[in-house]
C-alpha cells in the first residue's frame, strides 16, 4: 500500500523521508527522523513503534543493520512488516518480512534507501534510490523528486491518496514536516507544490524560533 524513500545528506548531516500511500495520513505514522541519528520508514501492515524504536537503537550505538536485525527478532509480527533506516554514516538497511503484499521491493543506495508494496512495477524502488543518487540540491527536494520518479515508474498498483516529507536537521524539531493526508487527485503533486511553498520560508521558521529579533516579517497584512 507504500512506496518510501530515505535519505541523508552527507554535506548537511539532514535525515528525511518521503512517502506516498493509497491508504490515508500515510506520513503520520511511517515517517520517523531523529537529528544527528536518522531516518526510518515502517511500512505495509504498519506498526508505528518500530520507528521510534529503531532511531533510538541507532542513537545508541547500533547500524541500521543492527537495529533491523533486533527489530526482525523483538518486534510483534514481523512477517507483516516493511521498514527501513538509514544512519549517520550513510550505510541503510531494509527489513522486509514473508507477509508483505502484492508485488514488492526494495533497494539501497550511498545514503538512502527506497522500499514498497503493492507495486506496479518491482523496479520502482530502484527507479527512486538511482533517482536520488544523481540529483543535487537540497535534501527535501531530492526527497520530493524521488517519489515523483517513483510514481513515474509505476508506483502503486492503484492510485495513491495521501503523502507526506519529513526533514530533520539540527534543531530537535523537524526542520520541514509536510503531510497530504488525503485527497481524491495526486497527492504527490500537491506535496510537491507545499514543498515549492515552504522550502523558500523554512529557515526563517527556525531563526523565529530561536531569536525573534533577526528574523524577517511574515509578510501578512498587519504584520509591520
Amino acid at each position: 500500500m507504500t512506496f518510501s524513500i530515505i535519505g541523508h545528506c552527507t554535506e548537511t548531516g539532514m535525515f528525511g523521508v518521503a512517502i506516498s500511500s493509497s491508504s490515508p495520513a500515510v506520513a503520520a505514522r511511517c515517517a520517523f527522523a531523529r537529528p544527528g541519528v536518522g531516518a526510518v520508514a515502517t511500512q505495509n501492515v504498519t506498526d508505528p513503534r518500530l520507528g521510534p524504536h529503531a532511531l533510538d537503537l541507532m542513537e545508541r550505538g547500533a547500524s541500521p543493520s543492527e537495529a533491523m536485525a533486533i527489530l526482525e527478532r523483538s518486534g510483534a509480527h514481523m512477517a507483516y512488516r516493511q521498514v527501513l533506516a538509514v544512519g549517520r554514516t550513510g550505510e541503510s538497511a531494509i527489513y522486509s518480512g514473508s507477509n508483505v503484499l502484492g508485488h514488492w521491493s526494495e533497494a539501497e543506495g550511498r545514503d538512502c534507501a527506497a522500499a514498497g508494496n503493492l507495486l506496479a512495477d518491482a523496479g520502482v524502488p530502484e527507479v527512486m534510490v538511482r533517482h536520488f543518487g544523481t540529483s543535487t540540491g537540497h535534501l527535501g527536494a531530492r526527497l520530493v523528486g524521488a517519489l515523483r520518479a517513483g510514481l513515474e515508474a509505476g508506483g502503486e498498483a492503484g492510485p495513491v491518496h495521501s503523502a507526506g516529507l519529513l526533514v530533520v536537521d539540527r534543531q530537535p524539531w523537524p526542520l520541514a514536516e509536510l503531510r497530504i493526508d488525503w485527497t481524491e487527485e495526486c497527492p504527490i503533486a500537491a506535496l510537491e507544490a507545499a514543498w515549492a511553498v515552504y522550502e523558500p520560508q523554512m529557515e526563517a521558521y527556525v531563526t523565529r524560533a530561536l531569536d525573534p529579533r533577526e528574523a524577517p516579517s511574515y509578510g501578512v497584512p498587519g504584520d509591520e
